[in-house]
């Protein structure tokens, strides 16, 4: 494959100089010039390529998100304050305001937040790979289509070009059958 065909490729489909194209567009006009395929199946998401601490994130952040949590944390906060104000009178090991409860929420904030946001982080560079891909697909069937408007422009002109040839023998042929029949009536 020449680079002269690869810019003639992008002048007619992109209308821009192969140099001026992205990666992207490179790429999608490479593969159409090849004739190439560029749309896949996704890969299954599959638990044994990821790490022990992705694994770990994405689990935390999996029952971080969800209604068991926030239902298990709000259990765990009612028995912690009732135990504290009314099971515990006399010596409650964490009174009103609740001092070790909010270090411990703390805590649990300042270790949560980052994990989720490793998980969140690893979804969004799998997202960003799957945009791009969409984003050559995309590309590459709007030039497809692009190109057989193109081929059905051609066949078009071609075939009115056809027609005007074939009614211009006719009218040829009726004005020579009109002048030989002028000669014959006089």
């Amino acid at each position: 494959m020449s680079h002269h065909e690869l810019t003639a490729l992008s002048t007619r489909l992109l209308g821009k100089a192969w140099e001026q194209a992205t990666a992207a567009e490179r790429a999608v006009l490479t593969r159409i010039h090849r004739r190439e395929h560029i749309s896949f199946a996704p890969a299954p998401d599959r638990d044994d390529d990821r790490s022990f601490g992705e694994r770990v994130a994405d689990g935390v952040a999996r029952f971080g998100g969800s209604w068991t949590f926030i239902g298990l944390f709000m259990l765990f906060l009612g028995v912690w304050v009732a135990t504290n104000v009314w099971l515990l009178r006399a010596h409650p090991f964490d009174p009103y305001p609740f001092i070790f409860l909010n270090l411990l929420l703390s805590m649990l904030a300042a270790l949560q937040a980052p994990v989720i946001m490793m998980s969140q982080n690893r979804h969004a560079e799998r997202d960003r790979a799957a945009a791009e891909h969409d984003y050559q697909v995309n590309l590459k069937a709007e030039l497809e289509i692009m190109a057989l408007h193109d081929k059905l422009d051609q066949l078009r002109v071609e075939q009115l070009e056809k027609i005007l040839a074939a009614q211009s023998e006719q009218i040829a042929l009726l004005q020579r059958l009109l002048e030989s029949r002028g000669n014959r009536n006089p």
